[in-house]
C-alpha cells in the first residue's frame, strides 16, 4: 500500500487521542486556531457538549476531546474525538481545518461505523488503519484537505512468516490471542475453525492470565468486550503435542468445540469446564 509505511514513522494519534481523553478539563480552555478560536462548551451539567470555532458550531456530542494540531498538505487541521461515550463504540475523530480564502471546515469518519479506526499521521494525508483480529481483513482509508477520504489499500491480517510450535511461549503472551501471531498456531487454528476464526478470537478479546494443566498445556479464558458472560471463549495450546482446542459457551447445548470434546485431554476438558462454568 502506497504511503502506509511512512505513517509509521510518524507520531500516533491513537496515542494523542488517549492522553487528551484522560486530561480533558471539566471546562476546556479555548484553542487558538487558524486566526480564530476553538472551543468547546457544555450549557447543561450533563448535557452534550458543542465544538465551535468563532462561534461556529462544528460538531455536538457528549463528549469532545481535543487531540491536537498537525500539519497536512501544509495546512494545519485540529483533531478532535467526538461521541456519545458508553462502552457500545469509540469515538468518531473529527478533523477541522480553514485554508486561506475558505470558510472553516470539518470532516469526521467513524460517526456510522462504531468508532474511527486509529489515525497516523503523513506529510500528505492522515490515514486511518483499522486493528485486526485474527482472520479478518479491512480497508485503509486515508483523508487530506486538498482531497478528502480515498482508499488507501487493504489490509488482511497476517502472522509471522516461519514462526513454529518451538519459538512459542505462553508464557510472555499478554493475551492468549497473541498466539495466532505465530504462523504455525495461526494455520492450525484456520484448519479447525475456517471462517469462525475472527468469531473465535472475538470471544478471547477480554482475556484471563495464562494458566496450565498438570502436563503443561497453556489455556486461558475470555470473553467478548461489553458483553462477558455470553459467548464467553477458551483456547488451549499444546506446544509438546503441537495442538490446539478452543470452546465457546453455548447456552442451549453446552459449549461448542473444537476439536470436538471426545477428541480433548480429560484434564483440558475439567479445565475448560470450569473455566466456562457460569458464575454461582
Amino acid at each position: 500500500m502506497k504511503h502506509i509505511s511512512r505513517l509509521f514513522a510518524a507520531t500516533c494519534l491513537a496515542l494523542m487521542a488517549c492522553q487528551g481523553a484522560v486530561a480533558q478539563e471539566e471546562k476546556p480552555a479555548p484553542i487558538p486556531f487558524a486566526g480564530g478560536t476553538l472551543t468547546v462548551t457544555q450549557v447543561e451539567e450533563y448535557g452534550e457538549r458543542t465544538l465551535a470555532f468563532d462561534g461556529k458550531e462544528l460538531a455536538k456530542a457528549y463528549f469532545v476531546y481535543f487531540n491536537g494540531i498537525v500539519k497536512v498538505g501544509g495546512v494545519d487541521v485540529a483533531m478532535f474525538d467526538v461521541g456519545d461515550g458508553g462502552n457500545a463504540c469509540g469515538p468518531a475523530k473529527v478533523m477541522v481545518w480553514k485554508q486561506e480564502g475558505n470558510e472553516v471546515q470539518q470532516a469526521s469518519i467513524g460517526e456510522d461505523d462504531c468508532g474511527a479506526p486509529p489515525a497516523g499521521v503523513s506529510d500528505e494525508a492522515i490515514y486511518f488503519v483499522p486493528w485486526l483480529l485474527p482472520g479478518a481483513s479491512a480497508d485503509v482509508k486515508k483523508w487530506s484537505p486538498q482531497t478528502g477520504f480515498a482508499l488507501a489499500g487493504h489490509l488482511t491480517y497476517t502472522p509471522d512468516a516461519g514462526s513454529g510450535w518451538t519459538d512459542l511461549d505462553p508464557a510472555k503472551f499478554d493475551n492468549i490471542i497473541d498466539a495466532f501471531h505465530n504462523e504455525a498456531v495461526y494455520g492450525e487454528a484456520k484448519k479447525l475453525l475456517g471462517d469462525g476464526l475472527t468469531d473465535m478470537a472475538t470471544s478471547l478479546l477480554v482475556g484471563s492470565g495464562i494458566e496450565k494443566t498438570a502436563s503443561g498445556i497453556a489455556y486461558a479464558r475470555g470473553c467478548v468486550p461489553h458483553a462477558c458472560g455470553l459467548g464467553d471463549g477458551f483456547m488451549a495450546i499444546d506446544t509438546k503435542g503441537k495442538k490446539l482446542y478452543f470452546a465457546r459457551q453455548n447456552e442451549k447445548t453446552g459449549p461448542d468445540a473444537w476439536p470436538a470434546l471426545k477428541d480433548w485431554p480429560g484434564e483440558l476438558r475439567d479445565a475448560m469446564d470450569k473455566a466456562l462454568a457460569p458464575p454461582q
